[in-house]
């Protein structure tokens, strides 16, 4: 039985997913200026919401400072990538969100770790205590031991996970569009967003199979992920991270976005 947390009647639990798009500004570095965006809404929003985050960003960042020899299997050079670029991409959430007044915490899992009783009791009680003593908990999967991620879905599947076991009230999901948008309007100069949806295999109909290019997820892991998020009764937001502001507007309803209910 895993130990619940107590809701406080004043603030939410918003567990933020930051995919290597969004926090490289589909570039091929990580932008400490959306790293600084993102900081800056979490400091505006402290007061009424808890942040936990769910980062990729990795990979992105070890390849602008290194180039590994490619005669390794792919998935033993992401791997590697993955554990020379972890460092840095704490290290610039650090240096933005300090300035910012904000303190950070890495939390390192992987997929085995939602299978183990003992090792979930052991992720909510340590992520409580950060959370209750202001630290931002930023949870990657620990890519040297496990190729999940780096096959399947950018950490949208964690996410998910992380969301039902730490009793979130709404998983964002940021991407680099606008939500979901409907299948006969994909390649217009604007496609239409689905900005509502309570029954998954309707939109299961409308999605391609894209995935992005720096990460490895495309819109069915978050349709995925999102089915995960459902059964526990929490709310999956799909929005636009390249937006800047991008968690303060979609909470005022100011921009298109996909909520999953």
């Amino acid at each position: 039985m895993r130990p619940l947390r107590l809701k406080k009647m004043t603030k939410k639990r918003i567990l933020l997913k930051l995919g290597s798009n969004t926090l490289t500004k589909e570039t091929n570095h990580i932008s400490r200026g959306k790293i600084e965006d993102i900081g800056m809404q979490i400091a505006a929003l402290q007061d009424q919401y808890e942040f936990i985050i769910v980062s990729s960003g990795a990979i992105a960042a070890a390849k602008q400072f290194v180039k590994l020899d490619n005669n390794d299997q792919e998935v033993f050079v992401k791997q590697a990538l993955a554990s020379i670029g972890q460092p840095h991409l704490m290290r610039i959430y650090h240096e933005n969100f300090s300035d910012l007044g904000l303190h950070i915490s890495q939390c390192l899992l992987s997929y085995s770790d939602f299978e183990k009783e003992q090792s979930k009791v052991n992720i909510v009680n340590t992520i409580n205590v950060l959370v209750k003593n202001n630290y931002i908990p930023i949870i990657n999967e620990n890519d040297t031991v496990a190729t999940d991620e780096i096959k399947f879905g950018d950490n949208d599947k964690l996410a998910a996970l992380a969301a039902v076991l730490l009793d979130v009230d709404i998983l964002i999901i940021a991407t680099n569009t606008n939500g979901i948008y409907t299948k006969a309007s994909i390649n217009d100069t604007l496609p239409s967003t689905i900005e509502l949806v309570s029954d998954l295999s309707l939109l299961q109909k409308e999605i391609g199979d894209t995935k992005s290019s720096h990460g490895t997820g495309g819109m069915q892991s978050k349709i995925e992920s999102a089915a995960i998020a459902k059964k526990a009764n929490i709310e999956t937001w799909i929005v636009n991270g390249l937006e800047d502001d991008f968690i303060r507007k979609a909470l005022r309803n100011e921009i298109p976005f996909t909520k999953i209910i």
